[in-house]
């Protein structure tokens, strides 16, 4: 018997502490070498700890939802002999999924039982690595990855966020085809299972008698990244004085502009939202109100002023509501700004954004989009002093000139930290930036 004992370990940035949000193996398991074995979450980032050894579990610690120091006992696992026999016969038995094909010219190399890839970049340092080593090969041509369905009897290998909508579509995470590092299921692939096989998808059936008495429950333990927005949430709402602004925003001459560049031939840029515009707008006015720009910390009782604007945008994804930042944004043009956005909110909602692109927004913009009702009350994302929300656009008979005109009209609806910030300066800054958006001509006007 040869005891292997892995760590939580040190994934650096000051951490001590992560939560323990899914187990991947239990007691008696058979492991290969660079599977998963359970997912931590450190902040907004989660990351899948991988076993560096082949063999059997003999005991796991930690309850699901409790947090862990770095540095305590994880996982204790048998490396002896017989895991070591069996691990060869696992990858003959599964080699898509424990290996990729790498064809160069007219040579081929396997590199196998590649490490599970982390969410996170700058964690993958602190974690144990696979060592993989190719022959000496003739110079690199085109490089193809061949990666094949995993034997049924292995438990499929996914993110909470993977395993979360699959439950909801009620798909088989077995009967998915992957993709990922060592046949790992990604977002990609359950999309591509979702829609190729619609039909065989299986819907959860729904009750026969809808309105017949019910006095079932659910009881659902608020852990991983949903607990930490509920913290996060209370804490800005109980520590921060809000008070909300609503303007209304006729946005007629701007919709009309967005029409007809989306309409002209741009080659490769990207389609415009009205969020592109938005955060144009908000960079502008924030010139002549910097003290909104900022960031306070109460407990030392300091406000930061920040020359650049990084805008955070508020971004509903299957683990819940996250915040990637687009930084910079006083330096971007519109398509610009839309193609930073959908690159760090697809990051986001994919599991793949990096800490640097969830954290540092100077001011945050958020919004339901066709959802997003007539009046909202957004929680300021602290320690920043500002949130600017979007409501629904809607079609209203407006009175201008003495003539009663159809004009496309939305309301923003904003939040001030008012320790830091007074009244009359946030009714001035976003009566600025609807001064912007209802002149679009000035976005461009420095």
């Amino acid at each position: 018997m040869s005891l292997h004992i892995i760590k939580i370990p040190d994934i650096g940035e000051g951490i001590v502490e992560v939560e323990l949000v899914a187990w991947h193996v239990k007691p008696g398991d058979r492991v290969a070498q660079d599977q998963a074995l359970a997912d931590v979450m450190t902040d907004k980032a989660t990351v899948e700890i991988p076993s560096p050894v082949a063999g059997r579990v003999l005991a796991v610690h930690g309850e699901i939802g409790s947090p862990m120091a770095v540095g305590s006992e994880l996982i204790r696992i048998d490396a002896d002999t017989d895991a070591a026999d069996a691990a060869p016969a696992m990858e003959k038995a599964q080699p898509a999924a424990r290996a990729a094909t790498v064809a160069m010219g007219d040579s081929v190399a396997t590199l196998a039982s590649p490490p599970t890839a982390l969410r996170r970049p700058e964690a993958a340092a602190s974690l144990p690595k696979a060592a993989a080593s190719l022959p000496q090969a003739a110079p690199i041509g085109e490089v193809r990855y061949a990666v094949s369905e995993r034997a049924s009897a292995e438990r499929p290998i996914a993110s909470p966020s993977v395993r979360r909508r699959a439950w909801e579509l009620g798909v088989d995470l077995a009967q998915v085809r992957a993709s990922g590092t060592a046949g790992r299921i990604m977002h990609a692939d359950l999309d591509a299972y979702a829609a190729t096989s619609g039909a065989a998808v299986l819907r959860r059936p729904a009750p026969t008698a809808p309105d017949a008495r019910r006095d079932d429950e659910e009881r659902i333990p608020v852990i991983g990244l949903r607990r930490k927005i509920a913290q996060r949430m209370q804490e800005a709402k109980r520590r921060i004085p809000h008070f909300a602004y609503v303007e209304e925003v006729d946005v007629t001459e701007l919709e009309a502009l967005r029409a007809r560049l989306n309409a002209k031939p741009q080659g490769q840029r990207p389609h415009l939202t009205l969020l592109p515009f938005l955060m144009r707008a908000v960079a502008s006015a924030l010139r002549e109100f910097p003290q909104i720009n900022a960031h306070f910390d109460d407990t030392a009782g300091v406000l930061t002023r920040h020359g650049a604007v990084h805008i955070g945008v508020a971004t509903q994804t299957g683990a819940g509501l996250m915040v990637p930042v687009v930084r910079q944004a006083q330096a971007l043009d519109l398509w610009a700004s839309a193609a930073e956005v959908a690159r760090v909110a697809e990051a986001a909602r994919t599991g793949r954004a990096t800490r640097d692109e969830l954290t540092g927004s100077t001011i945050t913009i958020t919004s339901l989009g066709a959802l997003g009702g007539i009046v909202s009350t957004p929680i300021i994302n602290a320690p920043e002093v500002a949130i600017i929300g979007v409501n629904r656009m809607v079609l209203r008979p407006m009175m201008i000139g003495g003539a009663v005109v159809p004009r496309q009209m939305m309301n923003l609806s904003s939040s001030f930290d008012h320790r830091v910030v007074d009244g009359q300066d946030a009714a001035q800054f976003v009566l600025t930036v609807r001064a912007l958006l209802e002149c679009p001509a000035l976005l461009f006007v420095e």
